[in-house]
């Protein structure tokens, strides 16, 4: 049966209304005003949000409604880092939307695959997850690319650390970490993984693009 035009019309008119959404940011904040507040994040992720030290996290381009819900957390202490906490602590509401929009707006490190050996296991844990341990496909909530859903809090993988991304994996299997709440979709996840799926992973999720 064929589709009536005002049919199609509609389903582009979507299509074209969701990539004018995802182009622009889902937090109201200022790049500028970012920007200067950003002089003292620049020691440690970067003067544009790539951390050079492997166990500090790459920010730029990172979803602005992720950065604003951890810089929170930070700050109400439901995610604990003496660093970062004692930072959040003096973030503004709005200092936080300003630090969230200008993170969002720079460009992705693009890194190589952290170790080659385990490309195969790291991408069939992405792309296909793992039936038998009940582990589902990262590509799910994080994308093909890893480029996260913003919409749904979602965070960007792509190009993250290697050693960064292993020690949250292994943070939320302990439990150690729990910004996930109450869905605890990370931490059920987490849990179900052994050591060299998260070596894999993180590997993997290194080199994304």
């Amino acid at each position: 049966m064929k589709m009536k035009f005002s049919h199609l019309f509609a389903i582009v008119s979507l299509v074209l209304m969701s990539a004018t959404i995802q182009a622009e940011s889902l937090i109201e904040g200022t790049i500028n005003a970012g920007k200067q507040r950003a002089v003292t994040c620049v020691a440690c992720h970067g003067p544009e949000g790539n951390s050079s030290i492997p166990m500090w996290p790459n920010i730029a381009g990172q979803n602005a409604p992720y950065i604003l819900s951890q810089l929170q957390a930070y700050k109400d202490g439901s995610r604990r880092n003496p660093l970062m906490s004692s930072q959040a602590m003096m973030l503004s509401d709005t200092d936080m939307a300003n630090l969230a929009v200008y993170y969002e707006s720079l460009s992705t490190a693009v890194q190589s695959v952290a170790d080659e050996n385990l490309i195969e296991h790291g991408e069939a844990l992405y792309r296909g997850g793992n039936k038998e341990t009940k582990v589902p496909a990262c590509l799910a909530c994080h994308g093909p690319s890893g480029s996260g859903n913003p919409a749904a809090n979602y965070p960007s993988l792509k190009g993250q650390h290697a050693a960064y991304t292993a020690k949250q994996l292994n943070d939320y299997a302990n439990g150690t970490r729990a910004t996930d709440g109450p869905t605890r979709i990370m931490r059920d996840i987490a849990a179900n993984l052994d050591k060299d799926d998260i070596a894999a992973l993180s590997s993997y999720i290194q080199g994304l693009k």
